[in-house]
């Protein structure tokens, strides 16, 4: 028993982290406005990235180099065009398109650079061109073929608990706009947090690492989008993250650590092209 919590203690302590800014943070914005869950893992994810990529840089080649910044601009310049996407202020801070596609960019850039270093050094999620992997092509399109389902039952999902009808939007507007949620959270979350945590279990749980650290981000990327909800109606919010969760946090899982992220981006991607696309 004792050995048993000596190598779960790591993996017991990050969850007890999680919880607190989970539930610290709910507390806090019955009274005052606080930041919310996706501004607070976004950012300190990005400062771990930091500390990663001035630690080990060294690991990056010159093809890394040109994919994240290539990939961190695109982000901040496709911004500037976006209709039917607007993310909340950052901090309620920036505001404007400039100011969004300028911080999007350099969090795409910096999270696609940590998440390159953790995959040369044998982490969770491959990204493109990581050697003995499938055609990055492939994956997407394996990724689009099994999101296509999802994205219809979501839209399905949408028109239920909003109780709104589907209003047609412009298609080019809705497939360019989805690029920016579907791209920028998964680079974060299912590269760099996903890479991090394995960092932090690695040791402890050698074997185990990926799949918790892949769980936990299934848990803390699903429970964020439920922040509000969590001070209104706990236990709806509760119960609509265990059942987004399962239908789509652990198809994202699965793709990401078997298909590479470009898998998971195009899943994601097809879900919110539809959603913008079906005006939801």
């Amino acid at each position: 028993m004792r050995i048993f919590s000596q190598r779960y203690k790591t993996l017991i302590l990050l969850i007890g982290i999680i919880l607190v800014f989970f539930i610290g943070r709910t507390l806090l914005a019955a009274q005052f406005d606080v930041p919310r869950l996706f501004e607070l893992f976004d950012s300190l994810t990005i400062l771990a990235s930091l500390f990663v990529i001035l630690k080990s840089y060294h690991d990056l080649c010159s093809k890394d180099w040109i994919i994240a910044l290539a990939l961190g601009i695109f982000i901040g310049v496709s911004m500037l065009f976006t209709t039917l996407f607007s993310p909340y202020p950052l901090f309620g801070v920036v505001k404007t398109h400039s100011g969004q596609a300028i911080i999007r960019g350099f969090f795409t850039t910096i999270a696609t650079l940590c998440g390159l270093i953790i995959m040369r050094q044998g982490g969770p999620v491959t990204f493109l061109h990581s050697e003995g992997k499938k055609n990055p092509w492939k994956n997407i399109l394996f990724g689009l073929a099994v999101g296509i389902p999802f994205s219809i039952l979501n839209v399905f999902a949408f028109t239920l608990t909003e109780s709104q009808n589907i209003v047609w939007q412009n298609p080019l507007a809705a497939f360019l706009d989805a690029l920016q949620p579907g791209i920028v959270e998964e680079v974060i979350y299912r590269f760099a947090l996903w890479g991090l945590l394995w960092l932090i279990l690695r040791k402890s749980l050698p074997t185990k690492a990926a799949t918790f650290a892949g769980l936990l981000i299934v848990f803390v990327h699903t429970y964020s989008h439920y922040d509000a909800l969590f001070i209104q109606a706990p236990l709806m919010g509760i119960g609509m993250g265990l059942v987004l969760g399962i239908v789509w946090g652990l198809p994202l899982y699965f793709l990401a650590r078997h298909r590479g992220l470009e898998s998971a981006i195009a899943f994601h991607w097809i879900q919110d092209a539809l959603r913008f696309l079906t005006g939801f």
